[in-house]
């Protein structure tokens, strides 16, 4: 063996140990600079707010910052197809929710992304009931009153919504809950409740149009509904999780109103692009549990409503599948299309 073929072997085994380790150093050593969390909503939202708790968290925790980058747009869609597109390595995150990552698979067909293949998912951050609230100046003050009223005057009840959102689609189960069917046991030949559906542009203005008395009803998170209640602005009817909320405690759900099994949440949770490594994921995934356990953190999503879910990858994947199987079947039953 001649001694330039030696040091040439020598130095082709010490590129392919470099080309196998530094990888697993770097995963190792993970993470050794500032990582972004897209939060593919506006600043000051729900789910601006839960990532930033969870970046504060994380800095703590793992001793690097996490900072938020929000990118909005298409009711979330575009930011998750950033999310899907950037690199896999731990150091873009995404944050994850009811709108862009189920709702949008029963209203997008040509979805640029499948929230269950194209995501590692860490962990589930909240979760919280809509509330259906009323102007104070109508007259109901119940569920059973809305749906009698309903029903004895076909079309002349309105009510307020976002396209796509978690209340838009809340609306929608609760019509289709309280249709009339020629055969209520099996559910044949029904009816929705002959609701008026408004369509507003963002949030803002549909709780503008609710205060004042604009449209008679709408669903909205009990966090943005919270002070408003408290004031007497907006007088609440139902939550729709399947047990009360507990800044609501004297407020019935929709399930114990007549409706038993109704359920329609809002949620937020955080994932990262797949390929990511796992070792990277493990180490996210600990860390989400490590901050989801912490009283600060618990006390501050009750504070404000939301309910503090099992934490972790596996219980987040569950909980994407069931709300994806809901929302699609709602959409294709209702026959809500694409705007």
């Amino acid at each position: 063996m001649t001694k330039f073929s030696f040091f040439s072997r020598v130095l082709l085994v010490w590129g392919l140990l470099a080309s196998c380790c530094i990888p697993a150093i770097a995963q190792s050593d993970y993470p050794n600079r500032t990582v972004k969390i897209i939060v593919p909503f506006p600043p000051g939202g729900t789910t601006d707010i839960m990532a930033r708790i969870s970046a504060e968290q994380l800095t703590k925790i793992l001793k690097q910052p996490f900072v938020i980058e929000n990118i909005s747009g298409g009711g979330g869609v575009v930011g998750a197809e950033r999310a899907v597109s950037a690199p896999a390595d731990g150091y873009t995150l995404v944050m994850t929710g009811v709108g862009q990552n189920a709702v949008a698979h029963g209203l997008d067909p040509n979805l640029k992304y499948d929230s269950l293949r194209d995501f590692a998912h860490i962990s589930l951050i909240d979760f919280g009931p809509n509330v259906l609230v009323v102007n104070p100046e109508r007259p109901f003050k119940s569920l059973k009153e809305i749906v009698d009223f309903a029903r004895a005057n076909p079309g002349k009840l309105d009510y307020g919504y976002t396209y796509a959102s978690s209340g838009h689609m809340a609306m929608e189960l609760l019509r289709q809950a309280t249709a009339t069917c020629t055969d209520v046991k099996k559910r044949v030949n029904c009816n929705p409740l002959p609701l008026v559906g408004i369509p507003y542009r963002g949030g803002g203005p549909l709780l503008n149009a609710i205060l004042g008395n604009e449209i008679p009803m709408i669903f909205i998170n009990q966090d943005t509904a919270l002070p408003y209640v408290q004031s007497g602005k907006l007088r609440p009817i139902a939550v729709s999780s399947l047990q009360r909320n507990s800044l609501y405690p004297n407020v019935p759900t929709v399930a114990e109103s007549g409706y038993p099994g109704f359920q329609a949440l809002s949620w937020a949770g955080i994932s990262a692009p797949k390929n990511t490594p796992k070792p990277v994921l493990d180490k996210l995934e600990a860390a989400m549990v490590q901050a989801l356990q912490t009283p600060e953190v618990r006390q501050r999503l009750e504070s404000v409503g939301f309910v503090v879910p099992t934490p972790g990858s596996a219980a987040y994947v569950s909980f994407l599948k069931a709300e994806i199987d809901q929302w699609v079947s709602l959409i294709k039953k209702s026959g809500i299309k694409p705007e």
